[in-house]
C-alpha cells in the first residue's frame, strides 16, 4: 500500500468522538499516514492541538471559517497571531469566502479573509481555502495580495478558474465528489490538470465518495479517490499516490 496524505480532514469533529482511535487505525491500514487537520473556529484550535501530537502523523492548521461568522468574535482574530507564532501550525485555515446563502455577511467575511491572508503572508504559511459561490473573488484577492501559496480545498470551479489558480501557484484539493459519475466538469479538470498542483483530501466527516454515499466520511476512504483519479488520468495509482503525498509535504513544509 503506497503512503497517502489526506490534505484536509476535520478529525476534531464531534462525529468522530465515539470511535476516533478506530478511525485513525483504519486510515493507517489504508496507507493514509499524513493528515492535515484545519480549524474552523477558535474553539476548534485547542481540540486540534490536543490531537496533533508529535509522531501522530496529524498536523494542525488554525483559521476562522467563513460559514461560521455568527460564531467568530473579533477577539478570535486578535488571538490568531499568537497561535501562529507559538503553536507552529502547517497552515492558516480553513479560511475563505462563502456567498452561497443569502445571509452570508459578505463584508465581514471579506474583512476576516483579507486579515487572515495577511497573517499567512506575515508568518510565511500556506493557506487552506474554502471558496463557495466566490471562486473568482477569492482568486482575484489572492492575485492582488501576492506572496501567498496554498490550496483551494474541495475545488468545484470551472477549468478556467482552475487554470487561474495554477498560474499563481495554488493547488486543488480533490476528494469524494470526483468519484461520482455526474461530476463531469470536475473529472475533466482532474484528468488533464498538472499533477504538481493536485492534492488528495477527504474533508471527513463530510463529502463521502460514491462507494460510501450517505455515510460518514473518513480518511480511510482516500484510496477510492486515488483510484478514481488514476483511472481518469490513465496512470498508475502508486505514481499518483507518490506525487500527491510529495505535493502535500512540500506545500505544508512537512518533512
Amino acid at each position: 500500500m503506497p503512503q497517502l496524505a489526506d490534505s484536509h480532514v476535520h478529525l476534531d469533529d464531534a462525529r468522530f468522538d465515539a470511535d476516533r482511535d478506530a478511525v485513525l487505525r483504519r486510515a493507517h491500514a489504508a496507507g493514509v499516514m499524513l493528515q492535515v487537520v484545519p480549524g474552523v473556529d477558535a474553539a476548534s484550535w485547542t481540540r486540534i492541538e490536543a490531537l496533533c501530537t508529535p509522531g501522530s502523523g496529524l498536523f494542525p492548521a488554525w483559521g476562522l471559517h467563513p460559514m461560521l461568522m455568527h460564531v467568530h468574535r473579533d477577539e478570535d482574530l486578535a488571538t490568531l497571531p499568537q497561535w501562529l507564532e507559538t503553536k507552529r501550525p502547517v497552515a492558516v485555515g480553513e479560511i475563505g469566502l462563502d456567498f452561497h446563502h443569502e445571509d452570508h455577511d459578505a463584508e465581514r467575511q471579506r474583512d476576516y479573509f483579507r486579515r487572515q491572508l495577511m497573517l499567512a503572508r506575515d508568518f510565511d504559511l500556506p493557506v487552506i481555502l474554502h471558496a463557495r459561490a466566490a471562486m473568482d473573488e477569492v482568486t482575484t484577492t489572492l492575485r492582488h495580495m501576492g506572496g501567498l501559496r496554498g490550496v483551494v480545498h474541495s475545488f468545484s470551479g470551472s477549468e478556467q478558474q482552475a487554470e487561474q489558480l495554477w498560474k499563481i501557484g495554488f493547488h486543488l484539493g480533490i476528494g469524494g465528489p470526483v468519484t461520482y459519475d455526474r461530476a463531469q466538469r470536475l473529472r475533466k479538470i482532474v484528468a488533464k490538470m498538472p499533477i504538481e498542483y493536485l492534492l488528495l483530501e477527504s474533508d471527513a466527516p463530510d463529502q463521502s465518495g460514491a462507494a460510501h454515499r450517505g455515510e460518514r466520511n473518513e480518511p480511510s476512504y482516500i484510496p477510492d479517490v486515488l483510484h478514481c483519479i488514476a483511472a481518469l488520468r490513465g496512470e498508475d495509482p502508486a505514481d499518483i499516490a507518490a506525487v500527491t503525498t510529495a505535493n502535500t509535504r512540500r506545500l505544508f513544509g512537512i518533512t
